[in-house]
């Protein structure tokens, strides 16, 4: 029997308020989930009724002198006489081998020291395939959840140690690996939208009967919607809820379900957590990752003509080189034709991957680049922790911008950023906007009291011609060590009115 086919009946299998079972699926799922040790194969019936034997031939996990944190995991597999080794999560799509698409959501290494089990993971590996050219979700099932633009500001995604609120803490060794996606956007203002058609199982504290039993953990910040598939979605830290999103209520995909903040365990800087859980092939719940299905549901709906990809953060001391990577960034034609790197120095460099060195201990926020056959561009940053060689117990400020809106933004639009330092309460913001205005000054609370309503300085902008513009702003302690953040604005052409001829 097909073996997600025994992962969905289980998924479907835990009670509801009236018969004692969920809801029978009613969504095709198109991956098959295995999880395999070194040297084990599986045969998989794919989607398609394909038959394929999957086998894992080696694992190489690669950690910091720091913290010994896992910074990446990559597993060799062979299908149908095909090899390939395959980067585990942290930003990589599914990749083609042979008749396949797969990818490996997680590795056994960062259950090891994490601070919880969130997968559900009994062996080496977890692999995902798909048929060849397949789609990674069914089309009109699934939506980017959050209305803003793709890494409109800082992100925490699957595996990667959770590091925006200062999180990157030399002296704690056990590792917050992120395991859903963290969406970072604008308080208050950054709306979140239901990624699936659903049933609204939790808001806030209130549960529908019959759930208990399931992943969902009710909180006061917290929705969960229970879709097709037998997916529970979970929505985290809202700011406030829709009140028409109550337990019962079926929910329609894109339908507003509340606005993004940073309630609850946050860390203090706002941002929509999302993940989906489900049953494993161990039988346990876990995370089922959702970077490819957000990844493709932004492309559907959106369909930009280039992404910018510079993630992961990075996470090193002072005196150490490390590789920029913009090689996951992508174009709808297939070819990007330029990348370009600026870096906090002002220096620059051409090409998808630099290799850096960096002398003094900060949060660097690198820029780059990218740009297709056709001229369309876009930009991202590559952050990277720089420790103290000297102080290594010691971490480097950080600091979250956010801005809204960033989708439909022209001449004149009064612009909202917001911004909060963390790990120190020294000195002030800074603030480039990018188009020669005069640099601002604000000082936020240096994330003193998380949750605080005012823990967010706020500035207002508007920009008077269409562009790419990169807002920068930063913050120095009492030590010396710089913390930059900065996100990328476009302001696209005023629309021509009715009868307006172009020149």
């Amino acid at each position: 029997m097909n073996p997600l086919f025994l992962v969905f009946v289980a998924a479907a299998s835990c009670g509801d308020s009236a018969s004692g079972e969920l809801p029978k699926p009613t969504i095709p799922v198109l991956e098959r989930v295995v999880d395999l040790d070194v040297g084990q194969s599986q045969e998989v019936e794919l989607s398609n009724g394909q038959h394929v034997t999957v086998k894992l031939l080696r694992l190489k996990e690669s950690t910091d002198p720091i913290r010994d944190a896992v910074r990446q995991s990559r597993v060799e597999v062979e299908i149908e006489g095909h090899r390939a080794w395959i980067v585990s999560a942290n930003y990589h799509l599914p990749v083609t081998v042979g008749p396949v698409q797969i990818d490996c959501p997680i590795t056994k290494g960062p259950t090891r020291n994490s601070n919880g089990d969130a997968w559900g993971l009994a062996k080496d590996a977890r692999l995902r395939l798909w048929p060849a050219g397949s789609p990674w979700i069914a089309p009109g099932t699934f939506g980017y959840p959050v209305k803003q633009r793709w890494f409109a500001a800082s992100t925490q995604m699957a595996n990667e140690p959770v590091y925006v609120d200062h999180g990157e803490n030399p002296k704690v060794r056990k590792i917050y690996y992120h395991y859903g996606l963290d969406f970072g956007g604008c308080e208050g203002l950054t709306e979140v939208v239901a990624a699936t058609d659903g049933l609204v199982v939790s808001s806030g504290k209130e549960v529908l009967e019959g759930y208990r039993d399931t992943p969902v953990s009710p909180r006061y910040d917290v929705v969960y919607v229970l879709d097709g598939r037998g997916w529970f979605c979970r929505y985290s830290h809202f700011h406030s809820i829709d009140p028409a999103i109550k337990p019962g209520v079926k929910v329609r995909l894109g339908q507003r379900l509340g606005l993004l903040g940073k309630e609850g365990g946050s860390g203090g800087w706002t941002h929509l957590h999302f993940d989906i859980f489900c049953r494993q092939p161990s039988g346990k719940w876990g995370c089922h990752e959702s970077y490819a299905f957000a990844w493709e549901a932004y492309v559907r709906e959106y369909r930009p003509h280039v992404i910018a990809v510079a993630r992961p953060h990075h996470f090193i001391r002072s005196g150490d080189s490390v590789e920029l990577d913009a090689g996951r960034s992508w174009s709808a034609d297939g070819k990007i034709a330029r990348y370009e790197w600026t870096f906090t120095d002002g220096t620059t460099a051409q090409g998808p991957r630099v290799r850096r060195t960096y002398a003094k201990p900060g949060y660097y926020s690198e820029t780059i680049k990218v740009t297709d056959a056709a001229g369309h561009a876009a930009y991202d940053f590559a952050i990277v922790v720089v420790v103290d060689r000297q102080r290594p117990d010691e971490a480097p400020p950080s600091v979250h911008v956010t801005y809204h809106p960033s989708l439909g933004v022209r001449p004149g639009t009064e612009i909202t950023f917001k911004a909060r330092t963390f790990g120190t309460t020294d000195g002030e913001e800074s603030w480039d906007f990018g188009d020669g205005s005069p640099r601002r000054t604000t000082r936020s609370d240096g994330n003193v009291k998380p949750l605080a309503k005012d823990g967010y300085v706020v500035l207002r902008h508007r920009y008077e011609k269409p562009g790419h513009y990169l807002v920068r702003v930063e913050r120095t302690d009492r030590k010396g060590q710089t913390a930059v953040n900065a996100v990328h604005v476009e302001v696209e052409p005023t629309p021509l009115h009715s009868g307006e001829k172009t020149r």
